[in-house]
Protein backbone atom coordinates (compact mmCIF):
# COMPACT_ATOMS: atom_id res chain seq x y z
CA UNK A 1 0.00 0.00 0.00
CA UNK A 2 1.40 3.34 -1.01
CA UNK A 3 0.33 6.29 1.34
CA UNK A 4 1.11 9.81 1.64
CA UNK A 5 1.55 11.27 5.09
CA UNK A 6 1.49 14.53 6.42
CA UNK A 7 2.46 15.73 10.26
CA UNK A 8 1.93 19.27 11.52
CA UNK A 9 2.58 20.12 15.13
CA UNK A 10 2.32 23.39 16.25
CA UNK A 11 3.60 25.21 19.55
CA UNK A 12 2.27 28.54 20.17
CA UNK A 13 3.87 30.17 23.77
CA UNK A 14 1.87 33.21 25.31
CA UNK A 15 5.50 34.96 26.16
CA UNK A 16 8.55 35.27 23.77
CA UNK A 17 10.69 32.22 23.49
CA UNK A 18 14.34 33.17 24.29
CA UNK A 19 15.56 29.31 23.09
CA UNK A 20 14.26 25.80 22.14
CA UNK A 21 16.20 22.72 21.24
CA UNK A 22 14.15 20.25 19.33
CA UNK A 23 14.51 16.32 18.91
CA UNK A 24 12.32 14.59 16.37
CA UNK A 25 11.77 11.07 15.44
CA UNK A 26 9.90 11.94 12.68
CA UNK A 27 11.92 10.12 9.60
CA UNK A 28 11.21 6.64 8.63
CA UNK A 29 13.46 4.19 7.71
CA UNK A 30 12.88 1.81 4.78
CA UNK A 31 13.02 -1.78 5.83
CA UNK A 32 11.31 -5.11 5.82
CA UNK A 33 8.11 -4.08 6.76
CA UNK A 34 8.06 -0.30 4.40
CA UNK A 35 10.11 1.38 1.61
CA UNK A 36 10.33 5.37 2.17
CA UNK A 37 9.29 6.62 -1.40
CA UNK A 38 10.01 10.43 -0.29
CA UNK A 39 9.96 12.46 2.63
CA UNK A 40 10.99 15.91 4.02
CA UNK A 41 11.06 17.62 7.31
CA UNK A 42 10.25 21.39 7.74
CA UNK A 43 11.73 23.30 10.59
CA UNK A 44 11.92 26.92 11.60
CA UNK A 45 15.43 25.99 12.25
CA UNK A 46 18.23 24.13 10.58
CA UNK A 47 18.12 20.47 10.86
CA UNK A 48 20.44 18.30 12.02
CA UNK A 49 20.90 14.54 11.45
CA UNK A 50 22.60 12.80 14.66
CA UNK A 51 22.94 9.28 15.38
CA UNK A 52 20.80 7.05 17.59
CA UNK A 53 22.25 3.49 18.94
CA UNK A 54 18.89 1.72 18.60
CA UNK A 55 19.03 2.08 14.51
CA UNK A 56 16.21 5.41 14.21
CA UNK A 57 16.71 8.23 11.98
CA UNK A 58 16.75 11.53 14.38
CA UNK A 59 17.00 14.56 14.23
CA UNK A 60 17.32 18.35 15.78
CA UNK A 61 17.00 22.14 15.53
CA UNK A 62 17.63 25.21 17.91
CA UNK A 63 16.20 28.43 17.84
CA UNK A 64 17.60 31.60 19.28
CA UNK A 65 15.01 34.69 19.61
CA UNK A 66 16.59 37.78 18.13
CA UNK A 67 15.98 41.35 20.23
CA UNK A 68 14.02 42.39 17.20
CA UNK A 69 12.03 39.22 16.74
CA UNK A 70 9.69 37.84 19.35
CA UNK A 71 9.41 34.26 18.59
CA UNK A 72 6.30 32.84 19.97
CA UNK A 73 5.07 30.03 17.46
CA UNK A 74 6.77 26.82 16.44
CA UNK A 75 5.57 24.30 13.44
CA UNK A 76 7.09 21.15 12.33
CA UNK A 77 5.96 19.35 9.50
CA UNK A 78 6.60 16.07 8.23
CA UNK A 79 5.76 14.64 5.43
CA UNK A 80 6.00 12.22 2.18
CA UNK A 81 5.50 9.19 0.62
CA UNK A 82 5.84 5.23 2.16
CA UNK A 83 5.31 1.69 0.61
CA UNK A 84 4.23 -0.34 3.07
CA UNK A 85 4.63 -4.49 2.29
CA UNK A 86 2.45 -5.71 5.52
CA UNK A 87 5.41 -7.52 6.72
CA UNK A 88 4.88 -8.41 10.11
CA UNK A 89 8.06 -11.22 10.50
CA UNK A 90 11.27 -9.89 9.53
CA UNK A 91 15.12 -10.24 11.08
CA UNK A 92 16.77 -7.42 12.08
CA UNK A 93 20.34 -7.45 12.01
CA UNK A 94 20.31 -3.93 14.49
CA UNK A 95 23.45 -2.15 16.20
CA UNK A 96 21.83 -3.31 19.40
CA UNK A 97 21.50 -7.55 20.28
CA UNK A 98 18.08 -8.06 20.78
CA UNK A 99 18.67 -9.32 24.59
CA UNK A 100 19.12 -5.05 24.92
CA UNK A 101 15.49 -4.92 25.16
CA UNK A 102 14.93 -6.98 27.96
CA UNK A 103 16.07 -4.15 30.38
CA UNK A 104 14.18 -2.55 32.26
CA UNK A 105 13.33 1.08 31.55
CA UNK A 106 11.03 3.53 33.40
CA UNK A 107 7.67 2.83 31.50
CA UNK A 108 7.68 -0.68 30.32
CA UNK A 109 9.64 -2.22 33.87
CA UNK A 110 9.34 -5.89 34.01
CA UNK A 111 7.16 -7.10 36.97
CA UNK A 112 6.92 -10.03 39.11
CA UNK A 113 3.15 -9.61 39.51
CA UNK A 114 3.32 -9.35 35.17
CA UNK A 115 4.99 -12.76 34.87
CA UNK A 116 2.43 -14.48 37.49
CA UNK A 117 -0.63 -12.65 34.98
CA UNK A 118 0.99 -14.49 32.08
CA UNK A 119 1.62 -17.71 33.49
CA UNK A 120 -2.07 -17.80 34.69
CA UNK A 121 -3.31 -15.83 31.24
CA UNK A 122 -1.43 -17.63 28.64
CA UNK A 123 0.20 -20.88 30.60
CA UNK A 124 1.38 -22.40 27.21
CA UNK A 125 3.66 -19.32 26.00
CA UNK A 126 5.08 -19.06 29.52
CA UNK A 127 5.67 -23.35 29.80
CA UNK A 128 7.63 -22.55 26.17
CA UNK A 129 9.80 -19.97 27.24
CA UNK A 130 10.40 -22.15 30.60
CA UNK A 131 11.52 -25.33 28.13
CA UNK A 132 13.77 -22.96 25.88
CA UNK A 133 11.25 -22.85 22.88
CA UNK A 134 10.96 -20.09 20.68
CA UNK A 135 7.37 -18.74 21.23
CA UNK A 136 5.04 -19.19 18.45
CA UNK A 137 2.69 -16.04 15.90
CA UNK A 138 -0.55 -17.90 17.81
CA UNK A 139 0.87 -17.69 21.59
CA UNK A 140 2.10 -13.99 20.72
CA UNK A 141 -0.88 -12.91 19.65
CA UNK A 142 -3.31 -14.57 22.67
CA UNK A 143 -0.79 -12.64 24.64
CA UNK A 144 -1.57 -9.09 22.72
CA UNK A 145 -5.20 -10.51 23.18
CA UNK A 146 -4.90 -10.70 26.73
CA UNK A 147 -3.23 -7.32 27.31
CA UNK A 148 -6.01 -5.42 25.29
CA UNK A 149 -8.52 -7.38 27.73
CA UNK A 150 -6.52 -6.23 30.67
CA UNK A 151 -5.96 -3.12 29.63
CA UNK A 152 -9.42 -1.29 28.11
CA UNK A 153 -8.98 1.29 25.49
CA UNK A 154 -10.26 4.65 27.31
CA UNK A 155 -8.84 8.19 26.11
CA UNK A 156 -8.35 10.77 28.46
CA UNK A 157 -7.38 7.83 31.40
CA UNK A 158 -3.74 8.32 31.31
CA UNK A 159 -1.20 10.67 30.82
CA UNK A 160 2.18 10.06 28.57
CA UNK A 161 4.12 9.62 31.39
CA UNK A 162 2.01 6.92 32.51
CA UNK A 163 4.08 3.69 33.35
CA UNK A 164 3.18 -0.05 32.28
CA UNK A 165 2.44 -1.26 35.98
CA UNK A 166 -0.01 1.74 36.78
CA UNK A 167 -1.56 0.84 33.22
CA UNK A 168 -1.43 -2.13 34.01
CA UNK A 169 -3.45 -2.06 37.51
CA UNK A 170 -5.65 0.58 36.48
CA UNK A 171 -6.47 -1.54 33.57
CA UNK A 172 -7.00 1.41 31.52
CA UNK A 173 -5.61 3.15 29.13
CA UNK A 174 -4.55 4.19 25.05
CA UNK A 175 -2.80 2.37 22.50
CA UNK A 176 0.74 3.78 23.80
CA UNK A 177 -0.18 1.75 27.53
CA UNK A 178 -1.42 -1.03 25.91
CA UNK A 179 2.21 -1.49 24.18
CA UNK A 180 3.99 -0.67 27.14
CA UNK A 181 2.31 -3.37 29.51
CA UNK A 182 2.98 -5.97 26.15
CA UNK A 183 6.53 -4.83 26.84
CA UNK A 184 6.92 -5.40 30.17
CA UNK A 185 5.04 -8.63 30.23
CA UNK A 186 7.30 -9.79 27.56
CA UNK A 187 10.53 -8.86 29.35
CA UNK A 188 8.62 -10.53 32.71
CA UNK A 189 9.26 -13.70 31.12
CA UNK A 190 12.19 -13.79 29.42
CA UNK A 191 11.14 -12.01 25.43
CA UNK A 192 13.11 -9.16 24.50
CA UNK A 193 10.30 -6.22 23.21
CA UNK A 194 10.32 -3.04 22.18
CA UNK A 195 7.87 -0.10 21.69
CA UNK A 196 7.05 1.31 17.89
CA UNK A 197 5.87 4.69 17.31
CA UNK A 198 4.34 5.15 13.74
CA UNK A 199 1.14 5.64 11.76
CA UNK A 200 -1.92 3.84 11.24
CA UNK A 201 -4.46 4.01 8.15
CA UNK A 202 -7.80 3.75 9.09
CA UNK A 203 -10.15 5.29 6.05
CA UNK A 204 -12.14 8.45 7.52
CA UNK A 205 -10.76 7.88 11.12
CA UNK A 206 -8.26 10.49 11.25
CA UNK A 207 -7.56 10.52 14.70
CA UNK A 208 -6.50 7.07 15.23
CA UNK A 209 -3.66 8.09 13.04
CA UNK A 210 -1.11 8.46 15.65
CA UNK A 211 -0.37 5.30 16.77
CA UNK A 212 1.83 2.44 18.99
CA UNK A 213 2.42 -1.26 18.46
CA UNK A 214 5.28 -3.59 19.56
CA UNK A 215 8.26 -5.67 18.36
CA UNK A 216 8.57 -9.02 20.53
CA UNK A 217 11.92 -11.12 19.30
CA UNK A 218 11.11 -14.38 18.41
CA UNK A 219 14.41 -15.70 17.86
CA UNK A 220 17.45 -14.34 19.37
CA UNK A 221 20.14 -16.02 17.75
CA UNK A 222 18.51 -15.11 14.19
CA UNK A 223 17.47 -11.74 15.51
CA UNK A 224 13.53 -12.82 14.14
CA UNK A 225 11.35 -10.39 15.07
CA UNK A 226 7.01 -10.39 15.61
CA UNK A 227 5.52 -7.08 15.13
CA UNK A 228 2.33 -7.08 16.74
CA UNK A 229 -0.57 -4.38 17.68
CA UNK A 230 -2.08 -4.81 21.25
CA UNK A 231 -4.56 -2.63 20.44
CA UNK A 232 -6.18 -4.30 17.39
CA UNK A 233 -5.36 -7.95 18.69
CA UNK A 234 -3.17 -8.97 15.81
CA UNK A 235 0.67 -8.76 13.70
CA UNK A 236 0.65 -5.88 11.82
CA UNK A 237 -0.22 -5.39 8.52
CA UNK A 238 0.69 -2.82 5.01
CA UNK A 239 -1.74 0.25 7.20
CA UNK A 240 0.90 0.66 9.33
CA UNK A 241 3.64 3.17 8.90
CA UNK A 242 6.80 2.81 11.41
CA UNK A 243 8.31 6.00 12.53
CA UNK A 244 10.88 4.53 15.40
CA UNK A 245 11.24 1.64 17.22
CA UNK A 246 13.22 1.80 21.36
CA UNK A 247 12.97 0.54 24.71
CA UNK A 248 9.77 2.27 25.24
CA UNK A 249 8.11 5.78 24.39
CA UNK A 250 10.66 7.96 25.86
CA UNK A 251 13.01 6.62 23.60
CA UNK A 252 11.31 7.54 20.44
CA UNK A 253 8.85 10.20 20.87
CA UNK A 254 7.98 12.49 17.69
CA UNK A 255 8.97 15.34 19.26
CA UNK A 256 10.64 16.27 22.18
CA UNK A 257 12.64 19.59 23.39
CA UNK A 258 13.56 22.00 25.74
CA UNK A 259 13.16 25.61 26.20
CA UNK A 260 14.11 28.68 28.06
CA UNK A 261 11.08 32.01 27.86
CA UNK A 262 7.98 31.05 26.53
CA UNK A 263 5.64 31.06 29.23
CA UNK A 264 2.89 28.79 28.97
CA UNK A 265 3.01 26.19 25.81
CA UNK A 266 0.21 25.04 23.88
CA UNK A 267 0.58 22.28 21.08
CA UNK A 268 -1.90 20.64 18.53
CA UNK A 269 -1.10 18.03 16.17
CA UNK A 270 -2.42 17.34 13.01
CA UNK A 271 -1.86 13.96 10.99
CA UNK A 272 -3.25 13.38 7.79
CA UNK A 273 -2.81 9.90 5.47
CA UNK A 274 -4.14 9.02 2.45
CA UNK A 275 -3.84 6.34 -0.05
CA UNK A 276 -2.21 6.88 -3.45
CA UNK A 277 -2.75 5.03 -6.59
CA UNK A 278 -0.11 2.53 -7.19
Amino acid sequence: MKLHISHTTRYTYSQPLLYSLQTLHLWPASGPCQTVEQWDIRTPGTLHAQPDGQGNQVHSFSLVARAEAALKRITVIAQGQVTTHGTAAFADNGRLPPAFFLRSTPLAEPHPRMAMWALQTVPALVAARARGEQPTVADLVALASAVADKVQYRPGSTGVETTALEAFDWELGVCQDQAHVMVAVCRSIGLPARYVSGYFFAEGEPELASHAWVDVCTDLQASHWLSLDVTHRCPTDERRIRLAAATDYTACLPIKGLRRGGGEERMTVDIQIEPLAG
